[in-house]
């Protein structure tokens, strides 16, 4: 039945191919219970519907107030497609839309601030990230009706603003926004993080996670001494937010934004600096200049991986981000992680989400240990 209240979705999918990927998937719905137990707190949320493949997370979910609706596993699930079912199925009039992994951080107060803005507004899409969305509110639900839906949920505010033709307004970038959990090192910069739920804390505390070189890279994200290197995906907001809120000095290497979105990864187009440096003098001095560069190093392998015109297993790249090469089956992503392992620096690796929410995430641990420095220059 339509509600004058914002209806909540929430989609977390299994994806258990591999023991490593069934780790992260567990972390999604351990982040979901944490969300689910957060947003029953906001005045504002009317019905909570849960989109979920996942047999355990359902039963999980048994006896609180929401709905679930359970997929069959392994069958193709279609974003746009089953979003606007649902919509249309349960007469929502206004909803706010989240990725099951993308909320490890968003509290109560947040949920409710974006719905309540939603419920003052007839027209309005409410974002973490226009381009590339993880979660969005929006208004009128209808509107779904008229873009065509997207197999993922990254185009869904794009698609709102610039075929409905709503007004967007984006959230201001923060580790609560942007961090979506993908990946193993996603895991690993949430567990130093004070924000966790307590369902994550839990999930975190049990896994043995290997964190000793991201707690070694913290400290230098707050020492005026140090020099930091990033590399990857990196947007300019990204760079910004360091420039702004660390102490450290940043070097930065900027490299193939969009290139599984703009198919440059499936053509073989992809090309990096980096990558080419890395060709020429091997893995070893590769990452004995870095440390020559840098106190420690923020590295987006995908970038390298697809420079040399590879795309290693979920499995392979997951193993590599956990530092365990042992479990690792292509060879080249088996030496290029002992060597990062072996670097005199703190050398983190994983995917886009590394150098996008996992920094917001680590900056603000970094800060949470209690170091009492002036981050930049206030302006007027």
């Amino acid at each position: 039945m339509p509600s004058s209240l914002v209806s909540l979705v929430i989609m977390t999918g299994s994806g258990r191919d591999s023991e490593v990927e069934r780790m992260v998937a567990l972390a999604r719905e351990a982040i979901t219970l944490d969300t689910v137990e957060r947003a029953l707190a906001v005045e504002a949320i009317g019905c909570i519907v849960i989109v979920t493949d996942s047999a355990s997370l359902a039963e999980s979910l048994r006896g609180k107030a929401v709905h679930v609706e359970l997929e069959v596993p392994g069958e193709e699930f279609h974003f746009g497609r089953r979003l606007r079912e649902l919509i249309t199925g349960r007469g929502m009039e206004k909803v706010f839309y989240i990725g099951g992994g993308s909320s490890a951080l968003l509290l109560s107060e947040d949920i409710g601030h974006i719905a309540e803005t939603l419920l003052s507004a007839d027209e309005l899409v409410i974002a973490n990230n226009f381009y590339s969305t993880d979660f969005a509110a929006f208004a009128p639900a209808q509107a779904i009706e008229s873009i065509e839906p997207p197999t993922v949920d990254n185009d869904l505010a794009w698609l709102l603003v610039e075929q409905a033709g709503l007004p967007c307004k984006e959230l201001p970038r923060t580790a609560a926004t942007q961090l979506d959990v993908d990946t193993p090192t996603d895991l690993m910069t949430l567990k130093p993080h004070p924000g966790v739920g307590p369902h994550t804390r839990r999930y975190l505390d049990s896994l043995e996670l290997d964190t000793s070189h991201i707690e070694h890279a913290l400290e230098f994200l707050t020492d005026r001494d140090a020099e930091v290197l990033v590399a990857g995906r990196v947007s300019a907001s990204t760079w910004a937010y360091l420039e702004q809120e660390t102490a450290c000095r940043v070097r930065l290497f900027a490299e193939e934004r969009g290139m599984r979105a703009s198919g440059r990864q499936a053509r073989g187009e992809a090309l990096s600096l980096l990558g080419f440096y890395l060709e020429e003098v091997g893995l070893e001095r590769f990452f004995a200049t870095l440390a020559k560069m840098s106190q420690a190093a923020f590295l987006d392998s995908r970038v390298l991986f697809a420079h040399r015109r590879i795309w290693p297993t979920a499995a392979d790249r997951f193993y590599s981000d956990l530092r365990q090469p042992q479990k690792i089956t292509d060879p080249w992503v088996r030496r290029f992680t002992e060597a990062a392992i072996a670097a005199a620096i703190p050398i983190v690796l994983g995917g886009h989400s590394l150098v996008a929410g996992g920094l917001y995430a680590l900056v603000e641990a970094a800060w949470a240990r209690g170091e009492d420095l002036a981050r930049h220059v206030e302006t007027l």
